[in-house]
């Protein structure tokens, strides 16, 4: 049996332990011995969760560095942030590091008030430094989109940061003339790398959004100094319906070039009543929890010429009979308007009408039967009724007149059934009860019933 060196063994010994020593030293230097949490897993190796938790960390001290008041927009992990799911993970909470942060998915998502962003050069230089990789996504302002002419400079819509496989989305947030914020689409053009990250997987992007102002609180989640809105059902309700839609500013200056705007002092006077009249509505249906959205002549005017018909001589809002409360009459009356018309009733036909100043405010109630929606008519001298049928749609937000107000996600289907396929020539003379595309007879009132079904004031 050869005898065996024991000078040689221990020469191997002595520089496998050297070896190991030093791997134990960079380890520690890299991942260890920066303040906070150790991202070191039970087993001695990183974990996928080390790693998105590595991710998450560096950006955000990082952001502290440099003074960005980001704040935690990722639905996911302000899910867990509810009471509820705090305590069913107050366990959890004990034996990891990254609880809240590292929600199994590739992404963690971010929100940031643009007009705070000021340092991109220094800080998008230390991210690299730092190895993260940077995708910036850029768009047009659309606070411009109204102006003939544009600058052409785009600015940052969504930036995605990348390191260890793990993706940070900054969403920037804008603030528009209707005193709310709103974040822009990610467009993704053709020179940009689709494998860069899981896009199907981002909360943000998929379409513009809107959004109120959020009051945000500091709090410390998983070690970590960070902001988070302070009514969190509240933001995960607002992100889950969005959806903005910017109005068409250029199909609108063609339009204003073939029909232009009336200019005369009774045209500017009802712009601007009738501007204000909107913002009462809004406002009273607002403290009511009552959502509505343009409807009839309002939501033709918004589309097709982003503005208000100013020979409509009134606002019309749409509600679905669902949100109706008994208390709608009263809190109007509240505000300062008085009742002009009710017609109908809740289980059929329900109109509501309002007066300010010379404006009326139509308010109408719409129902839901199979794959249509209707809302209803009565002519007050016969009874007659009528019924004005549109496809089912959805409600986004969009802008008029400087406030924040939904409208039919599919708004040219809803136009189209109002007002046909010649909707883009105006109509100076109108006929409620036989212009309309989409209008039915629908009987009429029982006599007996029109002390109590057709009120006017």
């Amino acid at each position: 049996m050869p005898r065996v060196n024991r000078t040689a063994v221990l020469s191997l010994l002595i520089v496998s332990s050297s070896v190991f020593l030093l791997f134990q030293l960079y380890y520690y230097r890299k991942y260890v011995s920066k303040p906070g949490p150790h991202i070191l897993s039970r087993t001695g190796h990183l974990t996928a969760t080390d790693l998105q938790w590595q991710t998450v960390r560096t950006f955000l001290l990082l952001a502290q560095r440099f003074g960005l008041p980001l704040f935690l927009a990722d639905t996911a992990a302000l899910t867990l942030l509810s009471h509820e799911a705090v305590r069913q993970r107050d366990r959890l909470v004990l034996e990891s590091h990254c609880t809240f942060l590292c929600t199994g998915r590739p992404v963690v998502s971010f929100a940031l008030f643009a007009s705070a962003w000021k340092l991109e050069p220094a800080f998008l230089l230390v991210a690299e430094q730092k190895g993260f990789e940077l995708l910036e996504l850029r768009g047009d302002d659309p606070r411009l989109g109204s102006l003939d002419t544009l600058s052409g400079e785009q600015i940052p819509l969504h930036f995605l940061f990348r390191l260890h496989g793990y993706i940070i989305q900054v969403v920037f947030l804008y603030e528009r003339s209707g005193n709310y914020l709103w974040n822009g689409p990610l467009r993704l053009k053709s020179n940009v790398d689709r494998n860069f990250a899981p896009f199907k997987l981002l909360d943000y992007g998929r379409h513009a959004g809107a959004y109120n102002r959020p009051e945000l609180v500091l709090t410390v989640l998983d070690g970590l100094d960070i902001r988070v809105p302070r009514n969190i059902s509240h933001f995960l309700s607002e992100q889950q319906h969005a959806h903005f839609l910017e109005c068409h500013y250029r199909e609108a200056r063609n339009f204003l070039q073939l029909y232009p705007e009336d200019v005369s002092q009774a045209a500017v006077d009802f712009r601007r009543k009738a501007k204000s009249l909107l913002h009462l509505a809004a406002r009273t249906l607002a403290l009511l929890d009552v959502p509505f959205w343009l409807s009839s002549g309002t939501c033709l005017g918004w589309f097709r010429q982003c503005s208000i018909i100013s020979y409509s001589r009134d606002v019309d809002i749409g509600i679905f009979i669902a949100d109706f409360r008994p208390d709608i009459v009263a809190a109007f009356r509240d505000a300062g308007l008085l009742l002009k018309h009710k017609f109908g009733k809740v289980e059929d036909s329900l109109e509501l009408s309002f007066l300010s100043d010379d404006i009326k405010l139509d308010i109408f109630f719409f129902y839901e039967d199979g794959d249509i929606v209707w809302n209803g008519g009565t002519q007050a001298k016969s009874g007659r009724k009528f019924k004005y049928i549109f496809p089912r749609f959805s409600l986004c937000w969009a802008e008029l007149l400087e406030l924040k107000v939904r409208v039919p996600c599919e708004t040219l289907d809803y136009v189209t059934a109002n007002y046909g396929t010649t909707w883009s020539v105006p109509v100076m003379s109108w006929d409620w009860k036989s212009s309309p595309s989409n209008v039915q007879e629908n009987g009429v009132w029982p006599p007996e019933e029109w002390a109590e079904l057709i009120q006017v004031y």
